[in-house]
């Protein structure tokens, strides 16, 4: 059932969430997200993720009715002029176009080990995986979202100390690709996920999951751009591998770092120290497609 109400305020407690999008944590602990933008609400609304509101201006009404009547649960659009949200809001906004999504559960190890999250049949191809630790940038992690999704990644293991890929600004900029991305956020709010499907099992911190990958088989490969003489196509990626990337001003930590395999960097002229996270997922992802014969 859909629902169209035209409104000048947000005032009312369903409209909260909008008037917060500066409060990042607020929304965190409502287990919610802000999608922007006409495209990235699109695929919001396509996806299996619950769905509790959208606000748009009226002219984008029809353009979006076939989606909203799509949905299997009831949905309230908003209407609202462009000018009157950015003044509500507090920043500019190319569309006007913005949801309400909920952040789902958490998708365990077993689950990642042993299909793909995406699929119901056992896995068929090697596992590959991308971790990130303390990558605070959320423009850069979704840059980054975006390419796991684009080179065939299973999961996003998001360290205890980075940012969540649901941030608005991260949802954004991964183009609305972490819809399709399972995600395991390691730490939530300070408060541990379950990881496992083992009870006791809960909140492990980036270098104890790891640890347990590697436990389980699978090789752990650090992008580190000082590694010690192995360049990327040096590397093995055609079996189960992990790829761990880092902060975009402190690289991986070293506790981290011992608990990968090895280290591998991007051969580049000694004149530049790095590439930004987004460029390496990128290149380090060819590579593993490459070594896999995707392409």
């Amino acid at each position: 059932m859909l629902r169209i109400q035209k409104i000048d305020s947000f005032d009312a407690p369903e409209l909260r969430p909008y008037a917060t999008m500066k409060r990042p944590l607020e929304h965190e602990r409502q287990g919610i997200f802000v999608a922007e933008g006409v495209k990235v609400v699109k695929r919001l609304l396509e996806s299996r993720f619950a769905v509790l509101s959208v606000v748009l201006p009226e002219k984008w009404l029809d353009d979006f009715r076939p989606l909203f009547e799509a949905r299997a649960e009831p949905i309230t659009v908003y209407l609202a002029e462009k000018k009157f949200l950015e003044g509500l809001t507090g920043f500019s906004m190319f569309q006007g176009v913005l949801a309400i999504g909920k952040i789902p559960p958490p998708v365990s190890l077993d689950d990642i080990l042993s299909k793909s999250p995406t699929q119901t049949s056992p896995r068929r191809e090697p596992l590959l995986l991308v971790a990130i630790d303390a990558l605070a940038n959320a423009e850069n992690l979704g840059a980054l979202v975006r390419n796991c999704v684009a080179f065939g990644v299973h999961a996003l293991l998001v360290g205890e100390t980075s940012s969540s890929p649901f941030l608005r600004r991260a949802v954004r900029n991964s183009m609305g690709t972490i819809l399709q991305l399972p995600v395991v956020e390691l730490a939530k709010l300070g408060q541990r996920h379950r990881f496992t499907t083992k009870p006791h099992e809960t909140g492990l911190t980036l270098t104890q999951c790891l640890k347990e990958l590697r436990g389980r088989g699978v090789r752990c490969i650090a992008a580190h751009p000082h590694a010690n003489g192995k360049t990327l196509s040096q590397a093995d990626f055609s079996g189960d591998c992990c790829i761990v990337f880092g902060s975009e001003g402190y690289g991986i930590s070293a506790p981290v770092l011992e608990a990968c395999n090895e280290a591998v960097a991007i051969p580049m002229p000694t004149t530049v120290d790095s590439l930004n996270v987004g460029a390496a997922v990128a290149v380090f992802l060819y590579e593993v497609n490459r070594q896999r014969k995707k392409f």
